[in-house]
């Protein structure tokens, strides 16, 4: 066991930043939000409710939690018109204050320690949004420009997460995803030349993430040593006895076995 150790060098991280944002409407293939400038998450509830028996406190429970958001920006996509309340009725004539559709939406992160500004990033995965946008305030052109930062709160219905409560904001970390998941996810978030950008479904991320696994090893310098993998693959038989199931486990004789990756 070491003694702990706070400030190491390259531990200091802060979070910065937010790029990379991505609008899903419906089955239309995912376009680039340009000129998105911040994401404010939230929740309401959570709130912990005692219960008591004689006067002694014997449970303390979160309430459900709702997800909340705000969303600005200087401008939107065109596909953002039905979230919003805006159809187009003809080429070049909207109508305002129509019902709102629900959409998906990514985003980005950015992750900074002592040493690099850039270490690393999160992916932010919203699902099932509806959008309200607040007020637009326009004034006179003056001598130093002032864009309208246009401003939607935003709720979400959480799917179906297999396996935990349900959730409409997931985080995919790239300091702890390795890289061919991290490549797979962002095809599929992005788009390539033969495919169009979508928003993978939470089944299909763990998917991603069992297919892309990797084995890590770590060393205890104990005599021991720890395996971090997918739970699929490394099941507890009793509380002394795991057993490793991975395409690459290569039994040398009944005691020992050579895992690669």
């Amino acid at each position: 066991m070491a003694r702990i150790v706070w400030g190491a060098t390259g531990e200091r991280y802060y979070e910065n930043g937010v790029d990379r944002g991505v609008l899903y409407v419906g089955s239309l293939p995912g376009v680039p939000w340009n000129g998105l400038t911040s994401v404010n998450v939230s929740s309401d509830g959570g709130d912990a409710k005692p219960y008591y028996i004689d006067g002694v406190k014997y449970l303390n429970l979160p309430s459900p939690e709702d997800f909340r958001a705000t969303i600005s920006a200087y401008t939107y996509p065109d596909e953002f018109g039905v979230c919003d309340g805006s159809v187009k009725v003809r080429p070049g004539l909207f109508a305002t204050r129509q019902r709102r559709k629900t959409f998906g939406f990514s985003y980005r992160t950015m992750i900074g320690n002592d040493l690099s500004a850039e270490h690393g990033y999160k992916i932010h995965l919203i699902y099932n949004a509806m959008a309200a946008p607040s007020g637009a305030d326009y004034r006179t052109v003056s001598d130093n420009i002032d864009p309208e930062d246009f401003s939607w709160s935003v709720t979400a219905r959480p799917p179906v997460t297999t396996g935990y409560h349900r959730t409409p904001h997931i985080v995919i970390d790239s300091r702890t995803t390795n890289a061919e998941t991290i490549a797979v996810l962002e095809d599929i978030l992005y788009g390539t030349n033969e495919f169009e950008a979508r928003l993978p479904d939470f089944d299909e991320l763990v998917e991603i993430f069992d297919d892309n696994a990797t084995f890590e090893v770590i060393d205890n310098e104990d005599g021991t040593f720890t395996v971090i993998g997918p739970e699929s693959a490394i099941q507890m038989l009793d509380e002394e006895t795991f057993q490793i199931t991975w395409p690459t486990a290569i039994f040398v004789d009944e005691d020992s076995y050579t895992i690669s990756s």
